[in-house]
């Protein structure tokens, strides 16, 4: 049996809506589930305890504002491309980065 400490539990704790329907996606070339219609903020903070690192400090971030607004929450695929973790879908099958994932490089 494994003991989960604080730094390592996830962010979040799913309390309800547990029946929906499960997606496997990878995430830093781990393989992880999510439920449908979780967002990827949703889906990698049931993983990890944070988004990403800052690429200025290096520092954890978890998202700041939720609604797509402030820029914090840019991950990656594992072909480059940007995605928001707050407003994009987790869907089956993706790979997420969110190492150097920042918005260094920004369109």
């Amino acid at each position: 049996m494994s003991i989960v400490t604080p730094q390592h539990a996830p962010q979040f704790v799913r309390l309800v809506e547990t029946n929906r329907a499960r997606v496997s996606f990878v995430l830093d070339g781990v393989a992880a589930e999510a439920l449908t219609g979780d967002t990827l903020l949703t889906a990698i903070l049931m993983q990890q305890r944070h988004v990403r690192r800052s690429e200025f400090s290096g520092k954890p971030r978890a998202g700041f504002c939720l609604i797509g607004a402030c820029q914090d929450c840019w991950v990656r695929s594992e072909d480059g491309k940007r995605l928001r973790a707050c407003s994009t879908r987790i869907e089956a099958g993706m790979r997420i980065v969110t190492n150097g994932a920042g918005t260094e490089n920004a369109p």
